[in-house]
């Protein structure tokens, strides 16, 4: 079903919502991510910082790598023998360089541990915030009749988690109030029950939901319960 849990895991999830919603007029909607963001832009800049740097060095210190490039490519091309380098020489080597770094971490963080590695902390949590908006409003937001709909948001590759909530549910509970259910279903997660730390997060948020907006009389099920992984 996903890459991260099976079906039977989405299914401790689903019935965990379920539950919670029995006895609150609150909606739960559950989204585990891969990540928040492709990161492109981290990656062009890291590539381009690396070329840049490439270039700086053989300006700073162009003996060492004409050296080198004398002794491994040309010497043994040319039986030995050195030559002078040209100044179109020098710019096409200066360009090469970095052309190749560029080239080179592109590849390398293609590899995504070094990817997600190079990605500051704070850019990690503001992306998964974003991605835990655009989520929300594409699938809980103003979704219901009394606008209560409350989004759990998952970013596995950026250890990060969310908590939104519709408007009249963040008037009456201060975001603080979340902090529990984050601490729950972290615990669990970290060591590696992403299901079971999905389904304490909702069992936490459906208590606060009980407490602020009980189920009525007639309440319908009015979003999925079931686990979105993206």
């Amino acid at each position: 079903m996903g890459r991260y849990l099976t079906p039977d895991q989405h299914k401790i999830v689903s019935d965990a919502v379920s539950a919670a919603e029995l006895a609150t007029s609150g909606e739960i909607v559950t989204v585990l991510a891969d990540r928040s963001d492709s990161y492109g832009d981290v990656t062009l800049l890291w590539s381009a910082v690396a070329g840049f740097t490439a270039m700086s060095l053989f300006a700073l210190f162009p003996d060492w790598f004409k050296d080198r490039w004398d002794d491994l490519v040309v010497g043994p091309l040319f039986g030995g023998w050195m030559h002078e380098w040209s100044d179109g020489e020098l710019a096409s080597m200066t360009i090469a360089l970095g052309l190749i770094a560029f080239a080179v971490m592109w590849l390398i963080q293609l590899w995504d541990p070094l990817k997600f590695a190079l990605i500051p902390g704070p850019l990690k949590t503001a992306r998964a915030h974003d991605a835990a908006i655009k989520h929300f409003k594409v699938g809980a937001e103003r979704r219901t009749h009394g606008r209560t709909g409350v989004l759990i948001y998952l970013s596995m590759r950026e250890h990060r988690a969310e908590i939104v909530a519709d408007e009249p549910i963040a008037v009456k509970v201060p975001a603080e109030v979340w902090g529990d259910a984050m601490a729950d279903m972290l615990e669990q997660i970290k060591r590696g029950c992403v299901a079971e730390g999905l389904a304490a997060g909702v069992r936490d948020v459906g208590a606060v939901l009980s407490e602020h907006f009980p189920r009525d009389e007639d309440d319908q099920n009015e979003l999925p319960d079931r686990l979105i992984e993206v």
